[in-house]
């Protein structure tokens, strides 16, 4: 049998006291060096401190908001770095981190606003049966009134850029105070073991004031939605990256205590390598796509893309939880606070990812001529 790990076998990613966010964090690399990431290293070390500390980490997305780099600019791998090397500390601090960046990005890309300011802002897209949020021109803007699902941290968010219905049958992006009194964000109930932190339910708008970002079919249609969608698949990514640093840790402090590993360990943590490498190099060329296109590039093009990045990247990171969770056994999942939290939060967040339906999606595109094969 495989060396398993005693309860206190893994320290994580962040060396130096939790408690207080000192210590180095090992960043997630596509194509930087460590020493090119270096500057953000405090910023990054103060995530393991803040971990489950949703105000002091949204205060943490908007500072790096106000410096790091935008997906489509020259340096979209360094942003992909960066958030996945949030994940690998704190899955759910990227989940914070991951949506106000991307709203940041929105409102440059729609140049028709101000700019993200000073407060945190989240990105409401999805639907669900029987909400409806509609958008209606007042006359100097436009208002909202209905319901919106799946509104994470709606509660503690100041704005948000949402996607509403409007008057010509599309849909549209629009900027809007979640603090205005018409405002109201339900308390979900919410029972999931992953992403504790990061509730997402119900707002509802009673004739809320909202600022147009892009026209009808904007937000979907642009280039950026496909970065985005690729920028969440980064931070998937850097979360399976910690699941398997707790991994080869526990191994490598087995082996110190006398217990080598077995070769169907080495195996899987092989196994695990060849996965992450692969589609760390992939996400790195992907990044290298997006910076050469830029704005030019076609929404199909761009989405066909962000759909393979997507699949690949989710793929990967099941069969990294397959391989860790089964390798390293029951004891780190039951005493392990860490180990546990980043498997439960990861294994909730890669269900963004639709599988099979994301997949025939991409297969429309592709009967289409829409590949490079």
């Amino acid at each position: 049998m495989a060396a398993r790990d005693s309860p206190d076998s893994s320290r994580g990613t962040l060396q130096g006291n939790p408690e207080t966010g000192g210590g180095h964090v090992r960043p997630v690399l596509l194509s930087s060096t460590a020493e090119q990431l270096a500057r953000y290293g405090p910023g990054l070390s103060a995530v393991g401190g803040a971990a489950g500390d949703v105000p002091a980490l949204l205060r943490f997305a908007v500072a790096a908001g106000r410096s790091w780099p935008l997906p489509g600019e020259g340096r979209t791998a360094q942003l992909w770095e960066l958030l996945a090397s949030v994940a690998a500390v704190d899955v759910a601090a990227a989940r914070v981190y991951e949506p106000h960046l991307d709203a940041v990005a929105i409102l440059k890309q729609a140049s028709a606003v101000a700019d993200a300011g000073e407060g945190s802002w989240g990105v409401f897209a999805a639907e669900g049966p029987g909400l409806r949020l509609q958008a209606t021109a007042d006359g100097t803007g436009y208002v909202l009134d209905g319901s919106k699902p799946w509104c994470s941290l709606a509660g503690q968010l100041d704005h948000a850029v949402i996607t509403a219905h409007t008057d010509d049958g599309g849909r549209a992006a629009f900027a809007v105070d979640l603090r205005h009194a018409g405002v109201t964000a339900e308390e979900p109930e919410w029972i999931a073991r992953g992403l504790r932190e990061i509730p997402s339910g119900t707002v509802h708008f009673d004739h809320v004031p909202a600022a147009a970002v892009g026209g009808s079919g904007w937000y979907h249609s642009r280039p950026g939605f496909a970065w985005g969608g690729m920028g969440v698949a980064a931070c998937w990514l850097g979360g399976a990256v910690g699941v398997a640093r707790d991994f080869r840790d526990g191994l490598r402090k087995a082996a110190e205590s006398g217990r080598e590993p077995d070769q169907l360990a080495l195996a899987a943590l092989g196994e695990t390598d060849r996965i992450l490498v692969s589609a760390l190099q992939y996400l790195a060329r992907a990044a290298e796509r997006v910076d050469a296109a830029g704005t030019a590039a076609g929404s199909s093009s761009a989405w066909s893309e962000a759909q393979r990045v997507r699949g690949t990247v989710a793929a990967a990171v099941e069969r990294v939880l397959q391989l860790v969770t089964a390798n390293r056994g029951p004891a780190p999942l039951a005493f392990d606070a860490a180990y546990a939290k980043r498997v439960a939060d990861l294994a909730l967040y890669v269900r963004q990812h639709h599988g099979h339906r994301d997949d025939a999606q991409l297969g429309s595109l592709t009967i289409k001529g829409d590949c490079p094969w």
